[in-house]
Protein backbone atom coordinates (compact mmCIF):
# COMPACT_ATOMS: atom_id res chain seq x y z
CA UNK A 1 0.00 0.00 0.00
CA UNK A 2 1.35 3.44 -1.04
CA UNK A 3 1.37 6.92 1.27
CA UNK A 4 -0.53 8.41 -1.45
CA UNK A 5 -3.58 5.20 -1.19
CA UNK A 6 -3.90 6.01 2.54
CA UNK A 7 -4.57 9.44 2.21
CA UNK A 8 -7.20 9.46 -0.38
CA UNK A 9 -9.05 6.91 2.25
CA UNK A 10 -12.26 8.94 2.64
CA UNK A 11 -13.44 8.12 6.23
CA UNK A 12 -10.05 8.71 7.51
CA UNK A 13 -10.26 12.15 6.51
CA UNK A 14 -6.10 12.52 6.77
CA UNK A 15 -4.69 16.19 5.86
CA UNK A 16 -1.02 16.33 4.29
CA UNK A 17 0.92 19.47 6.02
CA UNK A 18 3.86 18.37 4.12
CA UNK A 19 5.07 16.68 1.88
CA UNK A 20 8.99 15.11 1.39
CA UNK A 21 9.92 14.87 -2.49
CA UNK A 22 8.15 11.71 -4.28
CA UNK A 23 6.92 10.54 -0.31
CA UNK A 24 3.17 10.12 -1.28
CA UNK A 25 4.76 6.84 -3.85
CA UNK A 26 6.96 5.52 -0.69
CA UNK A 27 5.04 2.33 0.61
CA UNK A 28 3.62 2.07 4.30
CA UNK A 29 6.02 0.24 6.43
CA UNK A 30 5.26 -1.16 9.96
CA UNK A 31 3.73 1.26 12.60
CA UNK A 32 4.85 2.65 15.40
CA UNK A 33 3.25 4.63 18.23
CA UNK A 34 5.30 6.89 20.16
CA UNK A 35 5.57 9.44 22.61
CA UNK A 36 9.43 9.65 23.64
CA UNK A 37 11.12 12.78 22.25
CA UNK A 38 13.98 10.61 20.75
CA UNK A 39 12.76 7.64 19.24
CA UNK A 40 15.44 6.91 17.16
CA UNK A 41 17.48 4.03 19.14
CA UNK A 42 13.92 1.70 18.88
CA UNK A 43 13.17 1.88 15.32
CA UNK A 44 14.62 -0.33 12.57
CA UNK A 45 13.75 2.08 9.77
CA UNK A 46 11.10 2.99 7.05
CA UNK A 47 8.26 2.56 9.78
CA UNK A 48 5.43 4.62 9.83
CA UNK A 49 5.68 6.77 13.03
CA UNK A 50 2.34 7.72 14.82
CA UNK A 51 2.44 10.52 17.72
CA UNK A 52 0.07 12.73 19.69
CA UNK A 53 3.01 15.45 20.23
CA UNK A 54 3.04 14.34 24.41
CA UNK A 55 6.65 15.27 23.61
CA UNK A 56 6.91 18.43 22.32
CA UNK A 57 7.65 21.40 25.32
CA UNK A 58 9.31 23.96 23.16
CA UNK A 59 9.83 24.59 19.47
CA UNK A 60 13.45 22.89 19.61
CA UNK A 61 11.90 19.89 21.05
CA UNK A 62 10.47 19.31 17.08
CA UNK A 63 13.94 18.95 15.55
CA UNK A 64 15.20 17.02 18.18
CA UNK A 65 11.76 14.51 17.65
CA UNK A 66 12.53 15.19 13.45
CA UNK A 67 15.95 14.36 13.71
CA UNK A 68 15.67 11.17 15.85
CA UNK A 69 13.38 9.88 13.18
CA UNK A 70 14.63 10.71 10.56
CA UNK A 71 18.37 9.39 11.14
CA UNK A 72 16.67 5.75 10.90
CA UNK A 73 15.34 6.16 7.71
CA UNK A 74 11.70 6.85 9.11
CA UNK A 75 10.02 9.01 6.02
CA UNK A 76 6.71 9.78 7.13
CA UNK A 77 4.91 11.21 10.04
CA UNK A 78 1.29 11.12 11.51
CA UNK A 79 0.00 13.45 14.27
CA UNK A 80 -2.95 13.29 16.24
CA UNK A 81 -5.04 16.56 17.27
CA UNK A 82 -7.05 15.39 20.18
CA UNK A 83 -5.03 16.32 23.30
CA UNK A 84 -2.16 19.10 21.55
CA UNK A 85 -4.37 20.27 18.14
CA UNK A 86 -2.60 20.97 15.16
CA UNK A 87 0.92 20.15 14.84
CA UNK A 88 3.13 23.67 14.98
CA UNK A 89 4.33 25.66 12.33
CA UNK A 90 8.01 24.27 13.98
CA UNK A 91 7.02 20.95 13.47
CA UNK A 92 6.57 21.53 9.75
CA UNK A 93 9.31 23.11 9.06
CA UNK A 94 11.46 19.97 11.04
CA UNK A 95 9.85 17.77 8.61
CA UNK A 96 11.10 20.09 5.53
CA UNK A 97 14.67 19.94 6.41
CA UNK A 98 14.84 16.23 7.29
CA UNK A 99 12.73 15.17 4.38
CA UNK A 100 10.05 13.43 6.24
CA UNK A 101 6.55 13.66 5.38
CA UNK A 102 4.03 14.65 7.89
CA UNK A 103 0.41 14.01 7.93
CA UNK A 104 -2.47 15.17 10.66
CA UNK A 105 -5.00 12.96 12.18
CA UNK A 106 -8.60 14.87 12.41
CA UNK A 107 -9.67 15.28 16.24
CA UNK A 108 -12.85 12.79 14.78
CA UNK A 109 -10.49 10.29 13.94
CA UNK A 110 -8.15 7.64 16.67
CA UNK A 111 -5.29 6.48 16.09
CA UNK A 112 -6.55 3.20 16.02
CA UNK A 113 -8.80 3.85 13.22
CA UNK A 114 -5.90 4.17 11.51
CA UNK A 115 -3.94 1.11 12.38
CA UNK A 116 -6.75 -0.90 12.25
CA UNK A 117 -7.38 0.30 8.47
CA UNK A 118 -3.80 0.10 7.40
CA UNK A 119 -3.96 -3.68 9.22
CA UNK A 120 -7.19 -4.83 6.64
CA UNK A 121 -5.17 -3.93 3.66
CA UNK A 122 -2.18 -5.50 4.84
CA UNK A 123 -3.86 -9.00 5.37
CA UNK A 124 -5.85 -8.66 2.25
CA UNK A 125 -2.33 -7.70 0.51
CA UNK A 126 -0.23 -10.54 2.30
CA UNK A 127 -3.14 -13.05 0.91
CA UNK A 128 -2.70 -11.97 -2.34
CA UNK A 129 1.24 -11.94 -2.48
CA UNK A 130 1.61 -15.44 -0.77
CA UNK A 131 -0.69 -16.75 -3.21
CA UNK A 132 1.64 -14.57 -6.34
CA UNK A 133 5.12 -15.73 -4.59
CA UNK A 134 3.51 -19.20 -4.94
CA UNK A 135 3.18 -19.16 -8.31
CA UNK A 136 6.30 -17.24 -9.27
CA UNK A 137 8.51 -19.71 -7.06
CA UNK A 138 7.00 -22.57 -9.18
CA UNK A 139 7.98 -20.45 -12.05
CA UNK A 140 11.66 -20.39 -10.98
CA UNK A 141 12.12 -23.56 -10.09
CA UNK A 142 10.63 -25.06 -13.77
CA UNK A 143 12.81 -22.59 -15.49
CA UNK A 144 16.06 -24.07 -13.33
CA UNK A 145 14.97 -27.94 -13.71
CA UNK A 146 14.26 -26.64 -17.33
CA UNK A 147 18.01 -25.78 -17.98
CA UNK A 148 17.98 -21.77 -17.48
CA UNK A 149 21.41 -21.07 -16.45
CA UNK A 150 21.35 -18.92 -12.94
CA UNK A 151 22.40 -15.22 -14.93
CA UNK A 152 18.94 -16.06 -16.95
CA UNK A 153 16.89 -16.33 -14.18
CA UNK A 154 18.18 -13.63 -12.08
CA UNK A 155 17.79 -11.47 -15.65
CA UNK A 156 14.38 -12.26 -15.57
CA UNK A 157 13.41 -11.35 -11.75
CA UNK A 158 15.42 -8.19 -12.81
CA UNK A 159 13.11 -7.10 -15.29
CA UNK A 160 9.93 -7.96 -13.41
CA UNK A 161 11.13 -5.59 -10.50
CA UNK A 162 13.08 -2.94 -12.93
CA UNK A 163 15.99 -2.90 -10.92
CA UNK A 164 19.30 -4.87 -11.81
CA UNK A 165 20.33 -7.90 -9.93
CA UNK A 166 23.61 -8.96 -9.40
CA UNK A 167 25.36 -12.11 -7.10
CA UNK A 168 28.24 -11.31 -5.80
CA UNK A 169 30.97 -12.87 -3.14
CA UNK A 170 32.60 -11.58 -0.61
CA UNK A 171 36.11 -11.97 -2.27
CA UNK A 172 34.37 -9.01 -5.04
CA UNK A 173 33.93 -11.82 -7.55
CA UNK A 174 30.41 -12.41 -9.63
CA UNK A 175 28.35 -15.19 -9.83
CA UNK A 176 25.65 -13.13 -11.97
CA UNK A 177 27.06 -9.10 -13.51
CA UNK A 178 23.96 -8.17 -14.41
CA UNK A 179 23.75 -5.32 -17.21
CA UNK A 180 27.44 -3.84 -16.31
CA UNK A 181 29.81 -5.01 -13.83
CA UNK A 182 30.16 -2.32 -11.46
CA UNK A 183 33.64 -0.72 -10.54
CA UNK A 184 36.19 -1.63 -8.47
CA UNK A 185 35.74 1.63 -5.51
CA UNK A 186 31.71 0.48 -5.84
CA UNK A 187 32.22 -2.91 -5.31
CA UNK A 188 34.95 -2.27 -2.73
CA UNK A 189 31.94 -0.62 -0.68
CA UNK A 190 29.20 -2.89 -1.27
CA UNK A 191 31.67 -5.56 0.07
CA UNK A 192 32.69 -3.70 2.96
CA UNK A 193 29.04 -3.03 4.33
CA UNK A 194 27.72 -6.76 3.02
CA UNK A 195 30.29 -8.08 5.68
CA UNK A 196 30.41 -5.83 8.29
CA UNK A 197 26.67 -4.81 8.32
CA UNK A 198 24.58 -5.78 11.92
CA UNK A 199 21.49 -7.02 9.74
CA UNK A 200 20.95 -7.36 6.69
CA UNK A 201 19.20 -6.73 3.91
CA UNK A 202 21.36 -3.28 3.78
CA UNK A 203 21.48 -0.39 2.41
CA UNK A 204 24.70 1.28 0.52
CA UNK A 205 25.42 3.97 -1.32
CA UNK A 206 28.24 4.06 -4.24
CA UNK A 207 28.62 7.42 -5.63
CA UNK A 208 25.67 7.90 -7.33
CA UNK A 209 24.31 4.62 -6.97
CA UNK A 210 22.28 3.06 -4.07
CA UNK A 211 21.99 -0.87 -3.69
CA UNK A 212 20.16 -2.96 -1.36
CA UNK A 213 22.37 -6.21 -0.30
CA UNK A 214 20.70 -9.45 0.56
CA UNK A 215 22.29 -12.52 1.83
CA UNK A 216 21.88 -15.51 -0.28
CA UNK A 217 20.43 -18.26 2.48
CA UNK A 218 19.53 -17.73 5.73
CA UNK A 219 22.57 -15.20 6.25
CA UNK A 220 23.44 -16.83 9.50
CA UNK A 221 26.57 -18.47 8.61
CA UNK A 222 30.11 -17.56 8.10
CA UNK A 223 29.67 -14.65 6.33
CA UNK A 224 32.86 -13.70 4.47
CA UNK A 225 32.34 -17.24 3.18
CA UNK A 226 28.67 -16.21 1.75
CA UNK A 227 27.11 -15.06 -1.27
CA UNK A 228 25.24 -11.88 -1.77
CA UNK A 229 22.14 -10.65 -4.09
CA UNK A 230 23.01 -7.01 -4.86
CA UNK A 231 19.87 -5.48 -6.52
CA UNK A 232 20.16 -1.56 -7.52
CA UNK A 233 17.63 0.85 -5.19
CA UNK A 234 16.83 1.19 -1.96
CA UNK A 235 14.62 -1.55 -0.65
CA UNK A 236 13.03 0.56 2.07
CA UNK A 237 11.10 2.19 -1.31
CA UNK A 238 9.65 -0.59 -3.02
CA UNK A 239 6.23 -2.33 -3.00
CA UNK A 240 5.88 -5.01 -0.98
CA UNK A 241 5.88 -7.57 -3.95
CA UNK A 242 9.38 -6.39 -5.69
CA UNK A 243 10.77 -7.27 -2.09
CA UNK A 244 8.97 -10.47 -2.17
CA UNK A 245 10.46 -10.82 -5.70
CA UNK A 246 13.49 -10.85 -4.78
CA UNK A 247 13.51 -13.05 -1.44
CA UNK A 248 12.12 -15.99 -4.25
CA UNK A 249 15.06 -15.31 -5.87
CA UNK A 250 17.33 -15.67 -2.84
CA UNK A 251 15.97 -18.87 -2.53
CA UNK A 252 16.98 -20.17 -6.26
CA UNK A 253 19.94 -18.46 -5.58
CA UNK A 254 20.79 -20.41 -2.53
CA UNK A 255 19.74 -23.63 -4.42
CA UNK A 256 22.34 -22.55 -7.27
CA UNK A 257 25.30 -21.94 -4.75
CA UNK A 258 24.09 -25.59 -2.85
CA UNK A 259 24.84 -27.22 -6.40
CA UNK A 260 28.35 -25.17 -7.25
CA UNK A 261 29.22 -26.15 -3.54
CA UNK A 262 28.45 -29.44 -4.14
CA UNK A 263 30.42 -30.01 -7.38
CA UNK A 264 33.49 -28.83 -5.94
CA UNK A 265 33.21 -30.89 -2.81
CA UNK A 266 33.06 -34.05 -4.86
CA UNK A 267 36.35 -32.94 -6.52
CA UNK A 268 37.92 -32.55 -3.31
CA UNK A 269 39.22 -36.04 -2.77
CA UNK A 270 40.64 -35.55 -6.09
CA UNK A 271 43.03 -32.70 -4.96
CA UNK A 272 43.41 -34.49 -1.90
CA UNK A 273 45.61 -37.23 -4.10
CA UNK A 274 47.17 -34.53 -6.56
CA UNK A 275 48.55 -32.30 -3.30
CA UNK A 276 49.79 -35.69 -1.49
CA UNK A 277 51.53 -37.06 -5.09
CA UNK A 278 52.95 -33.82 -4.98
CA UNK A 279 54.38 -33.17 -1.28
CA UNK A 280 55.71 -37.35 -2.45
CA UNK A 281 57.74 -36.74 -5.26
CA UNK A 282 55.31 -38.99 -7.19
CA UNK A 283 56.81 -38.91 -10.50
CA UNK A 284 54.96 -36.47 -13.32
CA UNK A 285 52.83 -38.43 -15.55
CA UNK A 286 51.14 -39.39 -12.25
CA UNK A 287 50.24 -35.98 -10.95
CA UNK A 288 49.69 -34.60 -14.32
CA UNK A 289 46.95 -37.37 -14.70
CA UNK A 290 45.23 -36.56 -11.33
CA UNK A 291 45.17 -32.91 -12.40
CA UNK A 292 43.47 -33.63 -14.95
CA UNK A 293 40.42 -35.72 -13.05
CA UNK A 294 40.45 -32.72 -10.72
CA UNK A 295 39.76 -30.59 -13.94
CA UNK A 296 42.98 -28.46 -14.12
CA UNK A 297 45.25 -28.76 -16.93
CA UNK A 298 48.84 -30.10 -17.12
CA UNK A 299 49.73 -28.35 -19.76
CA UNK A 300 49.50 -24.96 -18.51
CA UNK A 301 51.78 -22.97 -16.07
CA UNK A 302 50.31 -23.32 -12.49
CA UNK A 303 51.07 -21.06 -9.12
CA UNK A 304 50.37 -22.65 -6.55
CA UNK A 305 48.53 -20.70 -3.37
CA UNK A 306 48.87 -21.74 0.44
CA UNK A 307 46.70 -20.00 2.84
CA UNK A 308 47.33 -20.12 6.80
CA UNK A 309 43.39 -18.89 8.29
CA UNK A 310 44.06 -19.12 11.92
CA UNK A 311 40.80 -20.24 13.52
CA UNK A 312 38.57 -20.46 10.39
CA UNK A 313 39.10 -24.19 9.57
CA UNK A 314 37.04 -27.29 7.68
CA UNK A 315 34.65 -26.51 4.68
CA UNK A 316 34.48 -22.57 5.88
CA UNK A 317 38.82 -22.43 5.18
CA UNK A 318 38.53 -24.45 2.14
CA UNK A 319 35.20 -22.45 0.93
CA UNK A 320 37.09 -19.17 1.56
CA UNK A 321 40.22 -19.96 -0.29
CA UNK A 322 38.34 -21.03 -3.11
CA UNK A 323 36.57 -17.85 -3.61
CA UNK A 324 39.68 -16.27 -4.06
CA UNK A 325 41.59 -18.75 -6.39
CA UNK A 326 38.46 -18.32 -8.28
CA UNK A 327 38.75 -14.85 -9.15
CA UNK A 328 41.93 -15.97 -11.52
CA UNK A 329 40.60 -18.98 -12.37
CA UNK A 330 39.14 -22.96 -11.93
CA UNK A 331 41.72 -23.90 -8.89
CA UNK A 332 42.22 -26.95 -7.55
CA UNK A 333 42.19 -27.15 -3.56
CA UNK A 334 42.92 -29.41 -0.83
CA UNK A 335 44.36 -28.95 2.78
CA UNK A 336 48.08 -30.37 3.04
CA UNK A 337 49.71 -32.29 5.77
CA UNK A 338 50.67 -29.22 7.91
CA UNK A 339 46.96 -27.92 7.68
CA UNK A 340 47.08 -24.87 5.34
CA UNK A 341 44.69 -24.62 2.50
CA UNK A 342 46.50 -25.31 -0.49
CA UNK A 343 45.48 -24.21 -4.30
CA UNK A 344 47.09 -24.86 -7.83
CA UNK A 345 45.75 -22.26 -10.22
CA UNK A 346 46.47 -21.17 -13.90
CA UNK A 347 48.79 -18.53 -14.46
CA UNK A 348 47.38 -15.74 -15.18
CA UNK A 349 48.71 -11.61 -15.57
CA UNK A 350 49.07 -9.46 -12.18
CA UNK A 351 47.88 -12.53 -10.39
CA UNK A 352 49.41 -11.53 -7.28
CA UNK A 353 47.58 -8.15 -7.26
CA UNK A 354 44.47 -9.89 -7.86
CA UNK A 355 44.97 -12.23 -5.18
CA UNK A 356 45.86 -9.48 -2.55
CA UNK A 357 43.02 -7.52 -3.37
CA UNK A 358 40.21 -10.02 -3.16
CA UNK A 359 42.07 -11.30 -0.01
CA UNK A 360 41.72 -7.43 1.32
CA UNK A 361 37.88 -7.16 0.69
CA UNK A 362 37.54 -10.16 3.29
CA UNK A 363 39.05 -8.73 6.35
CA UNK A 364 36.01 -6.34 7.34
CA UNK A 365 34.25 -9.89 7.92
CA UNK A 366 36.81 -11.74 10.49
CA UNK A 367 36.58 -12.03 13.98
CA UNK A 368 39.57 -10.77 15.80
CA UNK A 369 40.90 -14.60 16.08
CA UNK A 370 40.50 -15.14 12.40
CA UNK A 371 43.14 -14.00 9.92
CA UNK A 372 44.54 -15.24 5.98
CA UNK A 373 47.62 -14.91 5.32
CA UNK A 374 48.85 -16.21 2.42
CA UNK A 375 51.52 -16.87 0.07
CA UNK A 376 52.05 -17.50 -3.87
CA UNK A 377 54.49 -18.77 -5.84
CA UNK A 378 55.87 -18.20 -9.00
CA UNK A 379 54.20 -19.93 -12.27
CA UNK A 380 55.98 -23.54 -13.05
CA UNK A 381 55.34 -26.40 -15.08
CA UNK A 382 53.71 -29.72 -13.66
CA UNK A 383 57.44 -31.00 -13.33
CA UNK A 384 57.92 -28.87 -10.64
CA UNK A 385 55.32 -28.54 -8.53
CA UNK A 386 56.71 -29.66 -5.59
CA UNK A 387 59.66 -26.93 -5.85
CA UNK A 388 56.78 -24.67 -6.38
CA UNK A 389 54.52 -25.54 -3.12
CA UNK A 390 57.59 -25.25 -1.03
CA UNK A 391 57.95 -21.57 -2.50
CA UNK A 392 54.19 -21.05 -1.35
CA UNK A 393 54.49 -22.13 1.92
CA UNK A 394 57.84 -20.25 2.82
CA UNK A 395 55.70 -17.07 1.37
CA UNK A 396 52.79 -17.72 3.92
CA UNK A 397 55.33 -17.85 6.76
CA UNK A 398 56.64 -14.97 5.36
CA UNK A 399 52.94 -13.50 5.61
CA UNK A 400 52.36 -14.73 8.81
CA UNK A 401 55.49 -13.22 9.89
CA UNK A 402 54.62 -9.92 8.52
CA UNK A 403 51.39 -9.71 10.63
CA UNK A 404 48.08 -7.67 9.33
CA UNK A 405 44.57 -9.50 9.49
CA UNK A 406 45.18 -10.15 5.99
CA UNK A 407 48.54 -10.51 4.20
CA UNK A 408 49.67 -12.02 0.73
CA UNK A 409 53.31 -12.56 -0.06
CA UNK A 410 54.55 -13.02 -3.38
CA UNK A 411 57.34 -15.37 -3.89
CA UNK A 412 59.46 -12.13 -5.36
CA UNK A 413 59.06 -10.13 -2.57
CA UNK A 414 60.80 -12.82 0.29
CA UNK A 415 63.56 -10.67 0.49
CA UNK A 416 65.63 -9.36 3.88
CA UNK A 417 64.85 -10.08 7.03
CA UNK A 418 61.40 -11.31 6.09
CA UNK A 419 63.43 -14.51 3.99
CA UNK A 420 64.99 -14.99 7.14
CA UNK A 421 62.39 -15.44 10.02
CA UNK A 422 60.10 -16.81 7.41
CA UNK A 423 62.69 -19.70 7.35
CA UNK A 424 63.27 -19.84 11.18
CA UNK A 425 60.37 -22.59 12.92
CA UNK A 426 57.56 -20.54 15.21
CA UNK A 427 58.46 -22.18 18.54
CA UNK A 428 62.21 -20.91 17.67
CA UNK A 429 61.03 -16.78 17.02
CA UNK A 430 59.05 -16.98 19.64
CA UNK A 431 61.60 -18.11 22.07
CA UNK A 432 64.13 -15.91 20.58
CA UNK A 433 61.19 -13.09 20.97
CA UNK A 434 60.49 -13.64 24.63
CA UNK A 435 64.32 -13.96 25.39
CA UNK A 436 65.14 -10.53 24.05
CA UNK A 437 62.08 -8.56 25.21
CA UNK A 438 60.59 -10.98 27.49
CA UNK A 439 61.01 -8.72 30.47
CA UNK A 440 59.67 -5.54 28.89
CA UNK A 441 56.36 -7.47 27.45
CA UNK A 442 55.66 -8.62 31.01
CA UNK A 443 56.21 -5.15 32.50
CA UNK A 444 53.64 -3.73 30.02
CA UNK A 445 51.16 -6.46 31.02
CA UNK A 446 51.85 -6.14 35.00
CA UNK A 447 51.85 -1.77 34.47
CA UNK A 448 49.91 -1.32 31.93
CA UNK A 449 52.09 0.47 30.00
CA UNK A 450 53.10 0.45 26.25
CA UNK A 451 56.94 0.46 26.00
CA UNK A 452 56.63 -2.24 22.92
CA UNK A 453 54.70 -0.07 20.98
CA UNK A 454 56.84 3.17 22.30
CA UNK A 455 60.31 0.61 21.24
CA UNK A 456 58.53 -0.59 17.90
CA UNK A 457 57.87 3.57 16.95
CA UNK A 458 61.24 4.63 18.16
CA UNK A 459 62.91 2.19 15.38
CA UNK A 460 60.54 2.78 13.06
CA UNK A 461 61.68 6.26 13.32
CA UNK A 462 65.13 5.00 12.87
CA UNK A 463 66.06 6.28 16.29
CA UNK A 464 65.08 9.77 15.56
CA UNK A 465 63.25 11.42 19.36
CA UNK A 466 61.72 14.13 17.38
CA UNK A 467 60.07 11.59 14.89
CA UNK A 468 59.27 9.43 17.74
CA UNK A 469 57.61 12.30 19.68
CA UNK A 470 55.85 13.72 16.49
CA UNK A 471 54.22 10.05 15.94
CA UNK A 472 53.67 9.09 19.69
CA UNK A 473 52.14 12.77 20.01
CA UNK A 474 54.30 12.62 23.06
CA UNK A 475 57.14 15.67 24.75
CA UNK A 476 60.37 14.51 23.55
CA UNK A 477 61.88 14.03 26.98
CA UNK A 478 58.54 11.70 27.82
CA UNK A 479 60.00 9.67 24.90
CA UNK A 480 63.65 9.75 26.26
CA UNK A 481 62.58 8.29 29.41
CA UNK A 482 60.42 5.48 28.20
CA UNK A 483 63.49 4.63 25.66
CA UNK A 484 65.68 4.89 28.52
CA UNK A 485 63.04 2.70 30.69
CA UNK A 486 63.23 0.02 27.53
CA UNK A 487 66.93 0.18 27.78
CA UNK A 488 67.17 -0.80 31.74
CA UNK A 489 64.69 -3.86 31.07
CA UNK A 490 66.11 -5.34 27.94
CA UNK A 491 69.48 -4.72 29.51
CA UNK A 492 70.36 -3.31 25.92
CA UNK A 493 71.93 -0.38 24.53
CA UNK A 494 70.32 0.79 21.66
CA UNK A 495 72.91 3.12 20.16
CA UNK A 496 74.50 0.29 19.51
CA UNK A 497 74.08 -1.05 15.93
CA UNK A 498 73.80 -5.07 16.82
CA UNK A 499 71.77 -4.68 19.99
CA UNK A 500 69.43 -2.75 17.44
CA UNK A 501 69.18 -5.49 15.16
CA UNK A 502 68.82 -7.91 17.91
CA UNK A 503 65.72 -5.89 19.27
CA UNK A 504 64.48 -4.86 15.74
CA UNK A 505 64.30 -9.13 14.75
CA UNK A 506 62.94 -10.17 18.21
CA UNK A 507 59.98 -7.17 17.58
CA UNK A 508 59.10 -8.63 14.58
CA UNK A 509 59.12 -12.32 15.83
CA UNK A 510 56.52 -10.87 18.50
Amino acid sequence: MLLADLLDTAHLELRLRYEAPGGLQRPVGRVVTTDLLEPGGYLAGSELVLTELAWRRSPDDSETFVRSIAERGVSTLVTGTVLFGPAPEDLVEACRRHGVTLIEVPPGVAFIDVTDHLTSVDAAESGSRLSAGLVRQRELLGSMAAGRSLPEIVARVAREIGHDCRVLTPTGRFVVVGDHELGQPAVDGIVHEFLSATVLPAVVRTGDETHSLFAVGSGLGHRPTGWMLVVDGDHHEWPREHVDAVGDLGAIVALDRTRHDERLRAVRPIAADVLALVEAGAPTPEVASRLRQAGADPEAALVVLAADLGAIAGDDAAGLVEDVALTIGTPVVAADREGRVVALLPDAPDLVRRVRAAAARLAAGLSRDERLAVGVSGATGVTALSGALDEARFAVRAARAGGGQVSVVGSEEVTSHVLLLAAVPDDVRRAYALRVLGTLVEHDVRSGTDLVETLRTFLGCSGSWTRTADALHLHVNTVRYRVQRVQELIGRDLARFDDRVDVYLALESL
